[in-house]
């Protein structure tokens, strides 16, 4: 079973595949090609470096017969607003990217991603995980103890 994939944290030199796996999760979730912009690769490699550098990001993997098959990425939330509480009151965590290939979905792998975040951020000292997930994924999500939040949106489009 593909729950026994070896999970690591990823190096630079591999952030083309968190960039590749970002790119095919827009895809999935029925984003038409020509609304992605045609240089996705540098500008999510420059985002994932930046954060690298100033949030503390981080990224696992999960790897079958040597070839990454998932990944999660995650690191300190920026804001909406400015940052006047203290971090012991309000340090949030975010997590992004979440994806697994589909011939390794439902088994466990996302999940198990979703968790080496969550541990990560904590070690961080993050109060308080965050992610935006996609419709099919909230059960995955809401099992490991995320809840609902007071997001409210309004489509101006």
């Amino acid at each position: 079973m593909a729950n026994t994939a070896p999970f690591r944290a990823i190096t630079p030199v591999e952030d083309r595949a968190i960039a590749l796996h970002f790119y095919r999760l827009w895809l999935d979730l029925g984003v038409p090609q020509d609304s992605i912009q045609l240089d996705w690769l540098p500008i999510s490699l420059e985002f994932i470096a930046t954060a690298r550098r100033t949030l503390h990001y981080q990224a696992y993997v999960a790897e079958v017969d040597g070839i990454i098959v998932g990944s999660a990425s995650g690191q300190l939330f920026a804001g909406l607003y400015p940052p006047i509480l203290t971090t012991h009151h309000r340090q949030y965590g975010y997590i992004w990217g979440v994806y697994v290939e589909p011939a390794h979905r439902n088994q466990g792998i996302a999940t198990r991603l979703t968790r080496l975040m969550v541990d990560y951020q904590k070690a961080l000292g993050c109060t308080k995980a965050i992610l935006n997930a996609a419709p099919k994924a909230r059960s995955t999500y809401q099992k490991i103890g995320f809840g609902e939040s007071n997001l409210m949106e309004l489509d101006l489009s």
